[in-house]
């Protein structure tokens, strides 16, 4: 017998509450392209940094490698933040609304 897999209850779990609560799935699925979104802009950021270290960015914004860690990896920081590693770079960070 096959095991069922945690996407298989993520799913069940959606439909059923998104069946009490309407709009539900669509807030996941606006969550889940958030959470795309960082991860995609984290390796920008690792791509801009090219061969520098996270250490030496780390220095640059006057904070810790964990700091810069979270920033790449794509976890939910403070705009601020992004602009502080932008400027470390020294690049710009520019932020659209479309």
């Amino acid at each position: 017998m096959p095991k069922k897999s945690s996407d298989d209850d993520l799913d069940r779990y959606i439909r059923s509450r998104e069946a009490r609560e309407p709009g539900f799935a669509a807030k996941v699925a606006d969550a889940e392209a958030r959470a795309e979104a960082r991860v995609a802009l984290g390796a920008r950021l690792r791509k801009a940094r090219g061969t520098r270290t996270q250490t030496w960015v780390a220095a640059q914004m006057q904070t810790t490698e964990s700091i810069v860690r979270r920033i790449e990896r794509g976890d939910d920081v403070r705009l601020s933040t992004l602009e502080r590693y932008a400027q470390a770079l020294g690049k710009e960070l520019r932020v659209s609304v479309v």
